[in-house]
């Protein structure tokens, strides 16, 4: 309990004039209120009445400051784990969440661990903006360990790819080279632009990682970039896949006349994600750099888009003088 006040008996609990002006101290931290008593009381209220029920505000808040640096295809995931979280906290406050609480919650997410893990992402985040805002002293989601998630083992033949190759449409069709051809993560390949096309070859930063690399033409990737660029010949645009108005293709277009070609070709349970998880597979049994290519800082990072079932060889040992022992008692 702190020490009791000599001096400012009007001021409220960790309020202080100093320097001209009134601060909140918690936890060794200094916050400014204002310059005035009026200012100091206005923002020491918002402070420290935060109305029960606060959480789904703040998750809401976090979101929007996030959403610039998220892909679409995480927004769309973060969305939906708002709107389970909001629904969960609704009655808490931000410094009423505890450890527990946040645990219970990866409890409840069980049954879908890939979701749970969406959630427990952004709560870390939701809470690690309201510590720099100094609304609650720690971080209850820091320390809850994430769901296990399964790998996928999907890997698409390459008769299915053709099958579905058959049915897709010229930029689908093109979409589709590009994304086996460069082992890239599907947003990325949308979002090529014309000055992206260097002398070496096409280069990527990675929306997801942030990752830069470069990968090198060959004659096929260099066809493919041209089909590219004959796709809207009279259209002006920097990227290279934009549509009849000059715009980069939306991912759930794309997706959605990818589902359709499936349905159309016959094959079942094929994402377009599977793309990335073909070309890393077949550039390993290749001998090149699967890690490299996927942008990863560590094979380990790779292995989870890996899907190569072929069954090792693995000789047994020779032994020797007792091989020609057990020749010898044949005869």
């Amino acid at each position: 309990m702190g020490r009791p006040r000599k001096s400012d008996m009007h001021l409220p609990r960790a309020v202080y004039l100093k320097h001209g002006a009134y601060w909140f101290v918690r936890s060794g931290r200094w916050q400014r209120l204002g310059a005035t008593l009026e200012e100091a009381l206005m923002e020491y209220a918002r402070i420290i009445e935060t109305p029960r029920g606060g959480m789904p505000a703040l998750i809401d808040t976090v979101l929007e400051h996030i959403r610039p640096k998220l892909s679409k295809a995480t927004i769309g995931q973060y969305t939906t784990a708002a709107r389970k979280l909001k629904k969960m906290l609704q009655q808490f406050a931000p410094d009423q969440v505890r450890p527990k609480h946040v645990a219970a919650i990866k409890v409840a997410l069980a049954p879908t661990p890939n979701m749970g893990n969406r959630c427990l992402s952004l709560l870390r985040q939701v809470f690690a903006y309201a510590l720099e805002q100094q609304l609650v002293e720690s971080n209850p989601a820091v320390g809850i360990k994430r769901h296990h998630e399964s790998k996928r083992g999907r890997l698409i033949s390459l008769d299915e790819y053709g099958a579905i190759y058959a049915k897709a449409g010229p930029r689908l069709q093109v979409i589709m080279d590009l994304c086996i051809r460069t082992g890239q993560r599907i947003s990325d390949v949308l979002r090529i632009r014309r000055s992206d096309l260097t002398d070496e070859g096409i280069r990527f930063v990675q929306q997801k990682t942030g990752a830069k690399l470069v990968v090198p033409w060959t004659p096929e990737l260099r066809t493919v970039v041209d089909r590219a660029k004959a796709l809207h010949r009279n259209v002006l645009a920097l990227t290279l896949l934009h549509n009849r108005r000059g715009k980069t293709p939306d991912y759930r277009t794309v997706a959605d006349q990818w589902r359709a070609a499936c349905a159309a070709a016959g094959v079942a349970d094929a994402h377009i994600h599977d793309l990335r998880a073909l070309a890393l597979t077949h550039a390993r049994r290749q001998g090149l750099n699967a890690t490299r290519l996927a942008g990863h800082s560590s094979p380990a990072q790779t292995e989870r888009y890996l899907r190569d079932r072929e069954e090792p060889l693995a000789s047994g040992p020779s032994f020797g003088i007792l091989d020609s022992l057990i020749d010898s008692a044949k005869k």
